[in-house]
């Protein structure tokens, strides 16, 4: 599959089951998930092969986030295509969370990693539940707090 043979479209009602199986299957934070917040990468016959959405939070902060790809379909620009488009429409600053070996993927776009005193309260909050998480290893692959200006 090449990069031309996908379009980007927002998501609808019924493409709620298949945002959720993927979010799932790809073990992304599942809270927040509104299909009417998400885009979709699609194939010819409409099957989703990605999705992300621009999450709002109290505030005003708003985050890219549920940024996930079929497994088969990554490394053809997909997930690149969904962030261009919502990184377009959303204000600034934006925010990211992800695992640390992704940082540099998102630094493409500008995204800067944040020292916990740079946080909005939200993700200073969201760090300290992570770390307190029976099971989460820190030193695998640390979370990050990325902005984009």
């Amino acid at each position: 599959m090449g990069l031309t043979e996908f379009k980007l479209r927002p998501a609808a009602s019924e493409d709620f089951p298949s945002i959720k199986r993927l979010i799932d299957l790809v073990e992304i934070n599942p809270m927040g998930l509104d299909w009417h917040r998400f885009i979709l990468a699609v194939d010819s016959s409409d099957r989703m092969l990605g999705c992300g959405q621009l999450k709002p939070h109290r505030g005003g902060i708003v985050e890219l986030a549920s940024i996930a790809v079929e497994p088969d379909y990554r490394h053809l620009g997909i997930a690149s295509a969904i962030i261009n488009k919502l990184i377009e429409a959303a204000p600034r600053p934006l925010y990211l969370t992800c695992l640390s070996s992704m940082a540099s993927f998102y630094g493409k776009w500008g995204f800067c990693k944040l020292k916990l005193e740079e946080m909005p309260v939200y993700f200073r909050q969201l760090v300290h539940f992570i770390s307190i998480m029976p099971g989460w290893d820190s030193s695998s692959d640390p979370f990050t707090v990325m902005k984009l200006m």
